[in-house]
């Protein structure tokens, strides 16, 4: 095929493996495609998509024609695609001389892309838009087609050793030349002083471009990483949106507005209203979304640890170091720390409460651990002790102090409120409990807060705008910042660029945080006592199973309590896990924040740990009042989670009680009929032979219930007393409708049968030897209620 046919056919077939923006079409459907279900498909994809696959390099001929493709501004994230409605251009110089109107005209807009930006948009924004897939087994999102070849794209376009691979060319002379700037075709304002790109600034400074392959090749790296980075983590709410702008672009944007609306006579009000709406976008990442971004972020910091030492000549630095190593040295602070930050908060107050949370949780601490992809080994010893955190990644820490300090914050918040009693909730708080404790990390976080809260004595008006926006611009080399030196600046400008200078700052180590802490640590030890109580009641459970277990009733059914739990499910294995995980989250809980034993013991004491005199479990926690007890928070949480609870007893009629799981349901409603009938005709009759005091007196109360006689139950502790209804003497055949009762009068059939004694005289065994033990109870306990067990 031609060129110009090709370029025809580029954007169908782009389409039809990515899938279309609306998510009509599924293309290939590159994140449900695995090896273990579709080998030949998921390796000819693989093959075909490679860096330098068939795809790519049509990609690249493609390029050196400099073709360019439309790519509607609508599908874009929220906050930029409002942005480029309102012609406020956003600062990544992604969109810079790349947006223009729809040959219809109207209202859309696109952005003129090349091929690689039209295919790397694609690629990107189809984890986004394709999320209501077609499923027919189980996913394993990290080995997915999808996820293979993110990882292989960034292998690539950002090497950890050597330099980026040159694009696959006919021409073994020839370069595929970077993107040349366009006039923009409407009339935008920029988000700050507009720069140029790092390929062109590392030019500049050459004396031959041929002279290094390398400079002609960084656009496809630095592409790579911004729409990436766009498409991925570029979503947040209108408040975070306007914190992150500066104050002349915040007054450049007003103006703007007040300007359309003098135009078409509006109202600004109304301007403002549809941009409000416009940036608060719907956004819910989806685990495997998140998956994909922590594999980014590893591989940045794999990416950025590369970094050759720097040369012993300061002078010599911007004449020797390649456009890749400059790279390498900015990547995460200006690509990634900002929208990560965003995206990391968006996720800690809107992700479900439940286990699913862990995806979020690892991407967070893999950032927080640069040092775990640095290229050097740690040593070798006998014994695993914990890796010290070396003081050169002070700087990175101190530079990130928000990531450790507030999300840290935002992770205790969650977990008050998750049950930790499960092994998934327990295991994320131990994670996070042993990266904070790692040897000389809480020491530099402090010393990076000790930094922040140093008074300012004279700090130029200069610096005071650069506070606001230390990022402007969407290059990463250009106009670099003259180097500040000041540590306590640098922490500065990390906090307020990310929340703004009114932001009221939240100490780690702060009495505040250390209250949750304590919450933390109480709420630990309750976890830990539900734990062993349900491990308790589990032995006891395991002990007291008999024969009768398989038909599904027990000793506690048959009192008419319940004594169960619903997290009785969760098995031995699992409970031993969460204790292990409770004690080892515990043990470095104590060590960051420097917490005693007598803080702990405080915090057992509270948690009701200790047990009664009698060595019973008390009653829920509870306070007097005049219509009784009622029920505390701590007392509510304890009976939620099992740890204690009252003796629930059926406190009405006993022939009046509901149907349990033992009894045939249809006996119970006969012979309740029956005893009815019986005890109407013989109610006299009854009462006066339990009147008697003599020995058929006794036999009689023996037999029929006795209204006199009430058991002591404990109510409800919301009233302190209750009116007893009292019951005449009675007949109850009830017991006759249990399954236990009617299977061992089977079995004693059968055995009976075994010695060739037929129905009638078993029958008649059985109420001979019924009648004398009812005489010697009648002689010894004469209050035994026999249908009452």
């Amino acid at each position: 095929l031609s060129l110009q046919e090709l370029h025809g056919i580029f954007p169908w077939l782009v389409e039809s493996i990515f899938g279309s923006l609306d998510g009509i079409i599924v293309g290939w459907n590159l994140r449900c495609l695995q090896g273990r279900t579709n080998p030949t498909e998921y390796s000819v994809a693989l093959d075909f998509l490679d860096p330098s696959g068939p795809m790519m390099k049509l990609v690249y001929k493609l390029q050196a024609e400099e073709y360019r493709y439309d790519f509607p501004v609508s599908y874009l994230p929220g906050p930029v695609k409002a942005s480029i409605q309102e012609q406020v251009l956003p600062e990544c110089s992604l969109y810079h001389n790349k947006v223009q109107f729809t040959s219809s005209g109207g209202l859309g807009l696109n952005l003129a892309l090349n091929p690689f930006e039209y295919y790397m948009f694609y690629f990107a924004i189809s984890l986004i838009t394709q999320k209501n897939l077609p499923v027919t087994h189980h996913v394993s999102p990290s080995n997915s087609a999808y996820f293979i070849l993110v990882d292989t794209y960034l292998k690539c376009f950002l090497p950890t050793e050597g330099s980026v691979l040159p694009p696959p060319s006919s021409n073994p002379g020839g370069a595929i030349p970077s993107p040349t700037p366009r006039s923009p075709a409407v009339p935008f304002t920029s988000y700050g002083m507009h720069h140029t790109s790092l390929l062109k600034r590392h030019i500049a400074h050459q004396p031959s471009v041929n002279a290094d392959p390398a400079s002609q090749e960084i656009w496809r790296s630095e592409t790579l990483l911004q729409i990436f980075v766009e498409m991925w983590l570029h979503h947040y709410s209108l408040e975070m949106y306007q914190k992150m702008q500066s104050p002349h672009v915040k007054l450049e944007v007003l103006h703007y507005r007040l300007s359309i609306s003098s135009k078409h006579h509006g109202s600004p009000a109304q301007s403002s209203y549809q941009a409000l709406h416009a940036y608060q976008e719907s956004f819910k990442p989806t685990e495997e979304h998140v998956l994909v971004v922590r594999l980014l972020v590893k591989h940045l910091h794999a990416f950025s640890n590369s970094l050759k030492p720097e040369p012993l000549s300061p002078s010599a630095h911007s004449h020797t170091a390649s456009p890749l190593e400059e790279f390498k040295r900015v990547v995460i602070p200006r690509f990634v720390q900002e929208k990560l930050y965003i995206f990391l908060q968006h996720c800690f107050g809107h992700w479900p409460l439940d286990a699913s949370f862990r995806a979020v949780l690892e991407m967070w601490l893999s950032y927080l651990q640069p040092w775990r992809y640095a290229p050097e080994k740690p040593p070798q010893s006998a014994e695993p002790l914990p890796r010290s955190v070396s003081e050169k990644w002070a700087a990175f820490i101190q530079e990130n102090l928000l990531m450790y300090t507030k999300l840290f914050v935002g992770f205790l918040n969650r977990a008050l409120r998750t049950d930790l009693v499960s092994p998934k909730n327990a295991l994320m708080v131990f994670r996070v409990a042993k990266v904070f404790a790692q040897p000389n990390l809480a020491e530099m976080i402090l010393k990076g807060e000790q930094l922040f809260l140093e008074p300012e004595l004279v700090i130029p008006h200069r610096q005071h705008r650069l506070f606001m926006s230390p990022t402007l611009g969407g290059s990463f080399l250009s106009s670099w910042p003259p180097a500040i030196t000041d540590a306590s600046f640098k922490v500065k400008s990390h906090v307020y660029s990310l929340e703004g200078q009114d932001f009221q700052y939240k100490q780690m180590f702060g009495t505040e945080v250390r209250n949750l802490v304590l919450k933390l640590v109480q709420l630990i030890c309750q976890a830990q006592q539900t734990a062993k109580s349900i491990s308790d009641h589990s032995a006891e459970t395991t002990a007291s199973h008999s024969f009768f277990s398989w038909f599904r009733f027990t000793p506690a059914e048959m009192n008419g309590s319940y004594t169960g739990n619903d997290l009785d499910e969760i098995g031995q294995d699992s409970i031993k896990k969460t204790d292990e995980y409770l004690e080892k989250a515990l043990e470095y809980l104590c060590q960051i924040f420097k917490l005693n034993e007598a803080q702990l013991t405080q915090m057992m004491m509270k948690c009701g740990t200790v047990q009664d005199e009698n060595g019973k479990k008390q009653l829920p926690d509870c306070i007097e009042s005049e219509d009784g007890l009622i029920l505390t928070p701590l007392g509510r949480y304890q009976i939620i989670n099992g740890l204690r609870r009252f003796e629930v007893q059926y406190q009405g009629d006993t022939e009046l009680q509901p149907i349990r799981s033992y009894e045939n349901a249809t006996l119970v409603r006969l012979l309740f009929r029956f005893s009815s009938v019986l005890n109407e005709r013989f109610a006299e009759q009854m009462k006066v032979l339990c009147s008697r005091e003599d020995f058929v007196g006794r036999l009689c109360r023996y037999h029929l219930t006795n209204p006199h006689l009430m058991q002591k139950i404990r109510y409800s502790p919301v009233v302190k007393g209750r009116t007893s209804q009292k019951w005449g003497p009675r007949i109850s055949l009830r017991f006759l409708a249990s399954y236990r009762t009617l299977i061992s009068l089977l079995m004693i059939y059968f055995i009976a049968s075994w010695f060739y004694i037929g129905p009638v005289g078993c029958t008649f065994i059985i109420l001979i030897g019924y009648v004398l033990y009812a005489v010697i109870m009648t002689f010894f306990f004469e209050g035994w209620k026999p249908h009452e067990h």
